[in-house]
């Protein structure tokens, strides 16, 4: 096949809409990407919140070296001790507190939801399920059909039934929550909503009105863990503890790796009437666990998550006194900077990344603009590409 790779890319490959960026990509390392003539781009999303550490982190290459000299795969999840998965274990039990106890390691964000549903169901006996407008919790079936966005669903009806959507951050809601729910999946904060930020007082009495129904608690922080909001996890912002935690993105690097967690009592039931009432091939594969393993301790010991919160807030300080901002809102260096028109969004957007800095859309809030660099960016870093997306956003909004 005579063909370029962007020609191979564009003709041969599945697209995932009408506009992907086609950058060819040669290398990447730390807050930057090169593509195949050498330009380099600032990874100013981490590529959706999964380098938290930045590309090839050397402490995580070196954890995945070690490993391909061992053993890459040897049986399906669940059946053999295998070293990387205990190490991984203990390494998320550490930081987390003592009813989180149990792990299931997972392929993917969407994976580790769709198996907390069914935890939540087979833990009950009941079979409605509550989300929340605006939610966005992946795109294989069960998980579409808890996310918020119900354009989103429309090719793809009938979706699960007995799913209720309630409003987040709105007390008065969580009457809906009833005797009848098995479980409530929730983005502690909301990622594709456009970082929306609920209150302390609300996240306390959904745990609280959860307990009083005997409804399982799932936090979806796939998008949110892994320091990325200046706490290892953004439920630890709220002093509440979740029945199901699920994580994937920034968990291993790079590599592809989900993982839920929850109590040992919980956890037991997906082992028998049926057993392998849940299953995977590659789940916890020990490479994906050597990394994740490197960036749970990378995070332990060398204070970026402690550090995260005076960089955030370097960069909105940076932005917001530019009067096409209208708000940005921001946890740790997790960024929703608000504009007035999706025109403009696209054009700055499109714009930063033809000068070499990647930013992105959201799917669900087409007049804000992600921005979630890795913990590793330095000062420098910081204030080199608020300049630039500073230049842009004057440029455009002039127009």
């Amino acid at each position: 096949m005579n063909k370029s790779n962007r020609d191979i890319f564009f003709e041969h490959q599945a697209q995932t809409s009408p506009f992907p960026l086609g950058i060819e990509i040669e290398r990447a390392e730390g807050v930057y990407m090169y593509d195949a003539e050498g330009k380099s781009y600032m990874d100013l999303i981490s590529a959706i919140s999964v380098n938290n550490l930045g590309h090839r982190h050397p402490k995580v290459i070196q954890a995945i070296k070690d490993q391909i000299d061992k053993y890459l795969f040897v049986m399906v999840y669940g059946e053999m001790v295998q070293k990387p998965q205990v190490e991984l274990t203990k390494s998320l039990l550490s930081v987390l507190p003592e009813q989180l106890n149990c792990t299931y390691f997972v392929n993917s964000g969407t994976e580790a939801n769709e198996a907390a549903l069914k935890l939540a169901k087979r833990y009950t006996g009941r079979t409605e399920l509550v989300s929340f407008n605006r939610s966005y919790h992946g795109n294989t079936h069960g998980s579409l059909s808890v996310s918020g966005n119900e354009v989103k669903k429309n090719a793809f009806r009938p979706m699960l039934p007995e799913v209720r959507f309630i409003d987040f951050n709105v007390e008065e809601d969580l009457q809906k929550i009833t005797t009848k729910t098995a479980g409530v999946i929730v983005e502690p904060i909301q990622g594709d909503a456009g970082v929306r930020i609920p209150s302390i007082a609300y996240m306390q009495a959904l745990r609280k009105r959860c307990d009083e129904v005997g409804a399982i608690l799932i936090f979806d922080e796939i998008q949110t863990g892994f320091g990325r909001t200046g706490k290892f996890f953004a439920f630890e912002h709220f002093g509440v503890v979740p029945d199901v935690l699920t994580m994937a993105k920034g968990m291993a690097g790079g590599m592809a790796m989900g993982c839920f967690v929850s109590s040992q009592e919980k956890m037991k039931v997906l082992s028998h009437d049926p057993i392998l009432g849940h299953i995977t091939t590659f789940g916890g594969q020990p490479v994906c666990c050597a990394a994740a393993n490197a960036v749970v301790n990378v995070l332990k010991e060398e204070n970026l998550i402690e550090a995260s919160e005076a960089k955030g807030q370097l960069i909105e300080d940076l932005l917001k006194s530019h009067p096409a901002v209208k708000e940005i809102r921001r946890k740790g260096l997790m960024f929703a900077i608000d504009m007035e028109s999706f025109d403009l969004v696209n054009r700055v957007v499109t714009k930063c990344i033809e000068r070499g800095m990647i930013t992105y859309w959201f799917l669900s809030t087409p007049t804000a603009f992600r921005l979630a660099p890795p913990l590793v960016i330095t000062e420098e870093e910081i204030r080199e590409a608020c300049r630039v997306i500073l230049e842009v956003i004057e440029e455009e909004w002039q127009k």
